[in-house]
């Protein structure tokens, strides 16, 4: 069964796929910073999802979708149109580019996420694994 994106449900996927991944948790054994990933609006998708994963030394200890911001943020905050995350997760943009091409917006400290890039690699092997329903 396909999992709906952006919802609750898939970013608690991913999540425990990144738990469960060893590849991930030596990748990223000395990262610290949780992550907001906005999903916007376009002719796909209407509305704002707000996408929160916690990641903390090889593991995510918490991810949900936020109904709304009401204040909340994260150390890195990743934003996109629905059409280019749909593009991230199949694998058709990669993720590190997407920031450096300005095609996904980060707000956070760049350098830190540079010295990361297999933890970033493994992140999208466990996406990858994730059976997902996109919007027509």
């Amino acid at each position: 069964m396909n999992i709906p994106f952006p919802s609750d449900e898939w970013i608690k996927a991913l999540s425990g796929r990144l738990n469960t991944s060893e590849s991930y948790e030596m990748s990223a054994k000395n990262w610290e910073g949780d992550f907001l990933f906005i999903v916007e609006a376009d002719a796909a998708f209407q509305g704002t999802g707000y996408l929160y994963l916690d990641l903390h030394h090889g593991k995510s200890p918490n991810a949900e979708l936020w109904p709304e911001l009401d204040g909340k943020k994260a150390a890195y905050t990743l934003s996109a149109p629905y059409g280019t995350w749909r593009k991230v997760i199949e694998g058709k943009i990669d993720p590190i580019q997407g920031m450096m091409t300005k095609q996904l917006k980060l707000q956070g400290n760049m350098m830190m996420i540079m010295r990361y890039p297999k933890a970033a690699k493994e992140i999208m092997e466990c996406v990858k694994t994730i059976p997902t329903q996109f919007a027509a």
